[in-house]
């Protein structure tokens, strides 16, 4: 075995094709019947892959400067790899091998069902599909996976679109961060920074018409760069959530966040993180609640009030400030079935206009995919390959 590269790299996941590569990921470069796995490579890596897998013939074409770990027969590996990657989650439940020429798969739902009646939790891994925790259990985690989607329906989206938010979601310790201040504070230091590089800056004002006078980036909705660029392709579905903002009197043993199981929408108490946000002796909430087209923002405000009334006692003879609103189309991109992010518009759209935003094709999660299309448009604009941020 040889590694090459930066062995500090953290590896999050593990993936065998490039199309289904998601950020943190280990990319296993295979050897194929018709095509060596480091063919699609590149893919991999643009999709946030952070390092690679395979063996000796693949090294020869793998790309330079990233992560590489070369074995002789790498599906040997492939296993014990995956158990550590994923934190060895056999090693904490009792697993049952069932083998044979027929009757595998109904061997295999007549003892799910039978733990399941006795009350235990029971998961089943085969050819015909993986099932975990039963029909409950899945819907539970997918109305719970909606803090990442910001949709009503998970089940009408893509599969490997609403499990990856789900891994993301649930993955200790969480990777969601609270800047102190909030976002605002984020953007307008990277606002004044950008400012005092000479980068002219439009914020707050109307623009009807792009420069010519070099490239363009534009950094905006999907809906409001379709007016202005007058491209009609440039659409995506969205999701629609009823926002409710509360600051209430800080009172001991409110909830950090509750989360509803039986449908998509949870709050968040902000102030836990972060006490600059709220005034001395008060806590600043935000209930999201997804809603249908059908539904109204007093539909996804009921719903919020009853999740209010169970994490937060007596909320509403505390509440000093209150504000309500309807997300529509600003919650990021989610994908359909038989789509990826590959498919939403494409950040180059000639002609040197650019586009950023979390509707457009870059890998990542809500603001990631913000993030990620921007870097990808500056590089376009430099003409590099990629951006190191750490000389930029």
């Amino acid at each position: 075995m040889t590694l090459a590269g930066d062995a500090a790299t953290v590896v999050t996941g593990l993936t065998l094709s490039s199309q289904r590569s998601f950020p943190g990921d280990l990319y296993a470069a295979l050897p194929g019947s018709r095509a060596h796995g480091m063919a699609y490579a590149a893919d991999a890596l643009a999709a946030g892959a952070v390092a690679l897998l395979t063996d000796p013939a693949g090294a020869a074409d793998a790309p330079e400067g990233v992560p590489l770990l070369v074995v002789p027969d790498p599906r040997r590996v492939l296993g014990r790899l995956a158990a550590h990657v994923y934190g060895d989650p056999a090693t904490s439940m009792r697993m049952i091998g069932v083998t044979g020429t027929q009757g595998k798969t109904t061997t295999t739902r007549l003892a799910e069902g039978g733990l399941q009646r006795a009350g235990i939790r029971a998961g089943v891994i085969g050819t015909v599909g993986t099932r975990i925790a039963g029909e409950e259990g899945a819907r539970a985690a997918a109305h719970y996976s909606a803090v990442a989607l910001f949709h009503h329906d998970p089940g009408a989206l893509s599969a490997a679109f609403v499990q990856e938010r789900l891994r993301r979601a649930t993955k200790l310790p969480p990777e969601a961060h609270y800047p102190r201040g909030g976002w605002a504070s984020v953007i307008d230091r990277m606002a004044a920074r950008a400012w005092n590089l000479g980068v002219r800056m439009e914020t707050l004002s109307r623009v009807d018409t792009l420069p010519d006078d070099g490239p363009v980036i534009v950094a905006t909705s999907l809906d409001a760069a379709r007016r202005l660029l007058r491209d009609d392709s440039l659409t995506w579905t969205g999701g629609r959530t009823t926002l409710v903002d509360l600051a209430v009197r800080t009172r001991r043993g409110d909830a950090f966040a509750v989360s509803d199981l039986d449908a998509p929408g949870w709050l968040e108490r902000f102030t836990a993180q972060d006490r600059s946000l709220a005034p001395a002796g008060e806590q600043l909430i935000q209930g999201q609640i997804p809603i249908a087209p059908h539904e109204s923002k007093a539909d996804g405000t009921a719903r919020a009030e009853r999740l209010l009334d169970l994490g937060f006692e007596g909320w509403r003879e505390r509440v000093t400030w209150r504000r309500e609103s309807v997300a529509n189309g600003r919650t990021g991109a989610v994908d359909l079935p038989g789509t990826s992010w590959r498919d939403r518009p494409a950040v180059d759209r000639g002609d040197g206009v650019y586009l950023a935003g979390d509707q457009v094709a870059a890998p990542g999660v809500l603001s990631e995919v913000s993030f990620n299309s921007a870097l990808t448009a500056v590089s376009l604009a430099l003409g590099r390959h990629s951006l190191d941020l750490k000389q930029a």
